[in-house]
């Protein structure tokens, strides 16, 4: 690990981290807000901005350090040829215990819609109301972050029954006391790299910690439109993993627990997303094509067969009662399996047709129907939790306490 602190800063109660791999075209901008936020509305706190970087090849660090210098900076880096947004939020952590911070702020570096003010919107619930916890709420196009609005969101509230809408927002505050407590939890290896947000949120739930949201308007930043990339295999990875090793936590619930949420009444108009509908469809078929031998393992002859007759046919339509289904198969079948990197390729096809029957349901929608659609469908999780449980009991290897 490289560390550079010209600043010789050796403590501080409050810190802004910005994670990044090749982002110097947009974090002097980051730390500009940053630095305004800190310096107008928290003068009497003594502050560090940490960049914790993967050695980025186009000089991240100097941008960084030559950016605006009125707070203190820190520079940290990972090794040469080791990467991993995990790593860098794990070195992070270290450094606020070195620096004994009360509280921890991340923005994503590649951000262009933060504001000044995001500062002490994240960091006030912490400071003033003893939250541990604070995750975003954005206004945010309905084809951007579709592992969120198909995976995670609907699986957090389905399992846990927590109503946290951006699980793997990017930008997030923590208390010192959860920052030592992350730090403390076993890390996978997808943990280290895009799994670290649902991580956070997750362990955030499991270890008890009070947790709020805070709307910050529209999120405008490098897109995330649908891939079958390591994104989708790390972030599902960790979150299969981190549900699976505490199953105890899936009490008998009677409704969801809507978190307190601050900032209200500030969403805006989403950035605007094209959608490649075609090459998702082809990809989807392809991938489906590739991943039969697992799916026709796991899944009910039922369901293989209607979802064989789709992916034929090219007519994909995958609704919400079905995309429960299959998560909730998929996931048990993870659990009770050695093919856990098989099931999770296998995945890939069927969220490929659950995004593009969610495009097709709504592409005469506008974007808060769109939004409505998407809550409704993380409900139906939740009513139907029973299905995956009933999976255990049936096998005499779980109880709901």
């Amino acid at each position: 690990m490289e560390i550079d602190n010209p600043y010789d800063v050796n403590s501080a109660e409050l810190i802004v981290g910005i994670p990044s791999y090749n982002e110097a075209d947009n974090i002097s901008f980051v730390v500009e807000k940053c630095n305004e936020g800190l310096r107008k509305y928290f003068p009497n706190y003594k502050s560090v901005i940490i960049n914790v970087d993967n050695n980025s090849p186009d000089d991240t660090r100097s941008v960084f350090l030559n950016s605006v210098n009125t707070i203190p900076k820190i520079y940290i880096s990972t090794p040469l040829n080791v990467k991993g947004k995990g790593n860098n939020f794990y070195n992070l952590f270290k450094e606020s215990v070195r620096l004994r911070a009360k509280v921890i702020v991340v923005v994503d570096a590649d951000i262009t819609s933060i504001t000044p003010e995001w500062i002490p919107e994240m960091i006030n619930p912490i400071i003033k109301d003893r939250f541990d916890f604070v995750t975003p709420l954005y206004s945010r196009n309905e084809y951007d972050g579709t592992i969120t609005n198909n995976i995670c969101y609907p699986l957090i509230m389905g399992i846990m029954g927590k109503d946290i809408r951006q699980p793997i927002g990017g930008d997030f505050a923590l208390s010192n006391t959860l920052g030592k407590y992350i730090l403390d939890q076993t890390w996978h290896d997808t943990t280290r790299q895009y799994g670290i947000d649902i991580f956070l949120t997750l362990n955030a739930i499991i270890g008890n910690f009070r947790t709020c949201q805070v709307e910050l308007g529209a999120k405008i930043h490098k897109p995330s439109a649908p891939k079958l990339g390591s994104m989708f295999t790390q972030v599902v990875g960790t979150m299969f993993e981190t549900v699976l090793q505490h199953k105890n936590s899936w009490n008998n619930l009677i409704e969801v627990e809507e978190l307190p949420l601050y900032g209200k009444n500030k969403f805006a108009e989403p950035q605007k997303l094209s959608v490649d509908y075609k090459t998702m469809k082809e990809i989807a078929i392809s991938e489906f094509i590739n991943n039969q031998e697992i799916l026709v393992k796991y899944l009910s002859s039922e369901i293989y067969c209607d979802l064989c007759k789709m992916f034929n046919s090219g007519k994909i339509d995958i609704n919400m009662d079905l995309w429960t289904m299959l998560i909730y198969d998929l996931l048990y079948a993870y659990d009770i399996s050695v093919d856990r990197v098989e099931i999770i390729e296998a995945m890939k096809p069927l969220y490929f047709g659950r995004v593009i029957t969610f495009y097709r349901e709504t592409l005469d929608m506008d974007h808060y129907a769109c939004e409505v659609r998407i809550q409704q469908q993380s409900r139906h999780f939740f009513n139907s939790r029973n299905y995956l449980i009933n999976k255990y009991e049936d096998s005499r290897s779980f109880s709901v306490n």
